[in-house]
Order: C-alpha cells, then structure tokens, then sequence
C-alpha cells in the first residue's frame, strides 16, 4: 500500500489495484502538487462537506468516472450533480473491492457553499476508517479533541493516522498530541494546517511534542509505504 499526502487534508491511497483520494481540495490550495484537471483515481472519500475537503470531487469524480463515498446528505447532494455516490452514516462500514471503509463520529460542523452561493446541509461530519492489504489508516478529518478517540485507538489497530493540527477550525497541536496518543496509531502525520493564515502552525514543533518516532512530517507529494 503506497500513501501520499498532499497539502491540506488530501490523501491519496493505492492499493488492491485501485487509487483512493481523500478530501480533494486542489483548485485554490497552493500548498497541493496536484493538477485538478489531471489527478487520477477510481475513488473518492469525503469525510465532510466543506469546501476546502469536498474541493474538486465533482470535476474529478466525473472525469474519471470514480466512485464517491460520503456521509448520507453530502452524499445525496453529489449525486445530484451527476456523481456515482455510495451513501455512508456515521458507526456504519461497507466493504468495497478495495477494503472498508467506515465512518467514525468528528465534532465539526459540515455544509457546503454552493456556486450562487447558497449554503447546502451536508449531515455530520466524520472520520474515516480505512481498512484494506491487512492495514488500517484513520483519517480524523476536521475534529476537535473528543473523549471517543480513545474507542476509535481501542476497536482498531492503526497504522497510519492523519490528525489535522491547524486550530482556531480545528484541534491544535497540543490538542492533537493527546489525539495521538488516544488512537494509538503506530504512525501519525498532521494535517490541516499552513493553508490559510489562521491555521499556521510548525508541523514539527508538533512532532515533537510526541513520543520519539511516532510523528511524520510529510510535505506535499511525499509517499510512503505500509
């Protein structure tokens, strides 16, 4: 299983012969490598309904044809855009080709600001459990610490975890050095930082703050193998 980190919270994955994209926010993200127009993969998982996750999923879930799972209403919406979609609600999993895929609760908000401008109720806001090739990668999503993670860490043995570090939307960093060590994740990279003024934080400052070798700092189009 290759895993690749893009600026923001976007993550791609490939494995079982398929390419999966996490929260797709490139049109507009200056911190992400990646071309909207160009970006390949046969799916598509959303964690939540703002713009700066569902970013381009429409464009680029049309154009390569690729699958969108996401929780129940956002889900529904996209579909209504024309996108293959796969409805998922909170505590609840489904099997794909490629693996499982279940949603855990986040404490965020989630709705998304449409083209007139209009605000579109996307349901709740979540965290994604990926299970697929015998490991388990954990996306927090936009989550603020909450007493559950500590569930999440004991139902699940997790290899790689992606916990956003940016604040102020979000948990911090030192927030976040808790969420590290409740999910009990063997590796844990932060996310969800430096693309706005308000979300400026040192990724290694927070590195540091964890146990020796548990953190990673990945930079955009950095990969690494499970």
């Amino acid at each position: 299983m290759k895993v690749s980190y893009h600026g923001h919270s976007i993550v791609m994955v490939k494995t079982e012969g398929k390419t999966i994209l996490i929260d797709p926010f490139i049109t507009g993200n200056e911190l992400c490598d990646l071309k909207a127009d160009e970006v390949s993969t046969d799916v598509i998982l959303l964690t939540h309904g703002h713009n700066d996750h569902v970013g381009d999923t429409v464009e680029i879930a049309k154009r390569n044809n690729a699958l969108v799972v996401a929780p129940v209403e956002l889900a529904n919406y996209l579909g209504s855009k024309g996108v293959e979609t796969h409805p998922i609600n909170l505590g609840g999993s489904y099997r794909f080709d490629f693996g499982e895929v279940k949603l855990t609760k986040a404490f965020h908000s989630s709705s998304y600001t449409d083209e007139n401008n209009q605000i579109i109720y996307t349901g709740m806001p979540a965290g994604i459990l990926l299970k697929s090739a015998g490991k388990t990668i954990y996306h927090a999503g936009d989550t603020g610490l909450f007493s559950d993670l500590k569930l999440i860490g004991e139902m699940n043995e997790i290899d790689l975890a992606f916990l956003p570090i940016g604040d102020n939307f979000t948990m911090g960093p030192e927030d976040a050095s808790i969420a590290a060590e409740w999910v009990r994740a063997k590796q844990v990279v932060p996310v969800h930082y430096n693309t706005f003024p308000v979300i400026k934080q040192d990724p290694n400052e927070f590195v540091s703050k964890l146990k020796p070798g548990l953190g990673k700092v990945m930079n955009p189009g950095d990969e690494l193998t499970l």
